[in-house]
């Protein structure tokens, strides 16, 4: 990745593509897959699924489906979280300035739906120097070879109802046969 991804402001963070209200996240996540992308939460280290992972593969998104993070960019950071040094694709992320918990970080976010993934560092190996550091629960590994996770389409957009034409006053019809 050499084109340098921008910083957003928290209120000036681009539209994603798939909005569901949290009722619907509720119903299609597990809790703590909730807590850490829609509630922003962080697993303790050293916790999570994927920490130790050395399979080849792709890691999806929890929330969408989309790809994130190829195994070939996973390192041993030790940090006890899974880190990268870069996503599969330069949109695959969003990144937004985040000042929670009186730090300064950087906070990487699912560009599809804003959902929360963990954060980014610049004390990387090569050849970014960064470390995509992202929590377990936000993310679905599949191995090499192996059907991915169906994505979740957007919602279609909502049109009116096409006007209906109005209805005729039945006028000299039959009436039905009644039934015996």
């Amino acid at each position: 990745m050499s084109d340098k991804k921008p910083v957003h402001k928290p209120d000036d963070l681009p539209e994603f593509e798939i909005s569901l209200d949290e009722k619907d996240w509720k119903q299609r996540l597990s809790a703590s897959q909730y807590r850490v992308l829609r509630e922003k939460g962080t697993e303790p280290p050293f916790t999570g699924e994927y920490a130790g992972n050395h399979a080849k593969g792709t890691y999806y998104s929890a929330a969408t489906g989309q790809p994130l993070f190829r195994s070939d960019t996973k390192f041993d950071s030790g940090s006890g979280w899974p880190s990268f040094f870069e996503p599969v694709d330069k949109d695959a992320v969003v990144l937004v300035e985040d000042k929670s918990h009186g730090m300064r970080r950087i906070e990487v976010l699912d560009s599809k739906s804003g959902s929360h993934l963990g954060h980014l560092f610049s004390d990387g190996p090569r050849p970014t120097g960064m470390r995509y550091c992202i929590n377990s629960a936000s993310l679905v590994f599949v191995p090499d070879g192996e059907k991915p996770p169906a994505p979740i389409e957007a919602a279609p957009e909502i049109s009116a109802a096409p006007e209906m034409a109005p209805i005729e006053e039945a006028q000299d019809q039959p009436a039905p046969p009644e039934e015996k």
